[in-house]
């Protein structure tokens, strides 16, 4: 069991230490230098709504194996032929400069670079205050992940390494942790339509561009975007349509998180609330009319001083 998920071990502290430089270098010093009293308690209370609903979604899909057994779901059909009908060995031509320094550059734009886009994505909305673009991108990033999970299970489509004979899987033959790091959530290396390398990496490049003022995390964001998108094709994973079905994925969501993401946080900041009085969570803030302190229900949206009548928008994250 250690082995087989030894890949994300390794990969744990590294991303951990990528994100910490990422504070110092990639943060506006005039953003690091605004000063906002916000609790420890604060901020968890804010933010396990974002991080439990992601974090279930993605366990969904990286439980996909599991699932398919448990239910009995045998799917004997294999899409890989219709994508080499339509495009060939297109992918090949990415790989007729391969060499030994740019495949390991590529496998750690693959599974790090990609992280991290990730993983600072939220990290740095929440830590600039940016609420709304935090809510986006949670709606977004779990639209993604229910999308292309029934595509993964009905739509197999193998990894051109394995399905081109002129493509070589070079992200598998790097190491033997990764081949099998890789088969915990893709066990036959058929997970390939539409991308998710492809699809997040591109959600995420939006909602940084459009959605935030963080100039330096945008060229970072664009750069680190392309370089992911090379590399699902260089590394033998991924064909040009997964990509085009990702990117397209991609802009789906990002539009109907957008469109709709007060919609769904009022319904979903509606349970929040019924559970916090249920299990008697309450914060406690200072009234801005006042300076009385008064207790809270965190998610509640709208607070009314009850000693001077003065009216705060208030949520954990973004209240100081």
């Amino acid at each position: 069991m250690t082995s087989t998920y030894l890949m994300t071990i390794i990969m744990l502290p590294l991303l951990a230490l990528m994100t910490v430089v990422g504070i110092y270098t990639l943060i506006p010093r005039d953003v690091k230098g605004q000063k906002y009293s916000i609790s420890r308690r604060r901020f968890l209370i804010g933010f396990w709504p974002f991080f439990v609903s992601a974090f279930l979604v993605y366990i969904l899909v990286q439980s996909q194996s599991s699932i398919v057994n448990m239910l009995g779901i045998k799917v004997d059909a294999d899409y890989t032929g219709y994508l080499l009908m339509i495009e060939g060995d297109l992918v090949s031509h990415f790989q007729g400069f391969a060499t030994p320094v740019l495949t390991y550059l590529n496998g750690f734009v693959y599974l790090m670079i990609f992280s991290f886009l990730m993983i600072f994505t939220f990290v740095i909305l929440i830590y600039t205050h940016n609420l709304k673009a935090l809510e986006e991108f949670t709606i977004a990033f779990i639209i993604i992940y229910l999308t292309a999970f029934p595509f993964y299970i009905f739509v197999p489509v193998t990894v051109t390494g394995h399905a081109l004979p002129n493509v070589v899987p070079l992200l598998y033959d790097l190491s033997p942790i990764i081949d099998q790091g890789v088969r915990v959530v893709d066990p036959f290396l058929d997970n390939d339509f539409p991308s998710l390398h492809a699809a997040l990496s591109v959600m995420a490049l939006m909602v940084v561009v459009f959605r935030t003022n963080l100039h330096r995390y945008k060229v970072f964001a664009a750069v680190s975007t392309a370089a992911i998108l090379f590399s699902t094709v260089y590394l033998g994973i991924h064909w040009i349509i997964d990509l085009v079905a990702g990117a397209v994925l991609a802009l789906v969501s990002y539009y109907f998180a957008v469109k709709y993401r007060e919609v769904i946080f009022r319904k979903l900041n509606r349970i929040l609330v019924v559970l916090e009085v249920r299990l008697g969570i309450r914060d406690l803030i200072y009234c801005t009319g006042c300076s009385k302190e008064i207790s809270v229900i965190p998610h509640i949206g709208c607070v009314e001083c009850p000693c001077c009548g003065e009216k705060m928008d208030y949520h954990p994250l973004t209240f100081v």
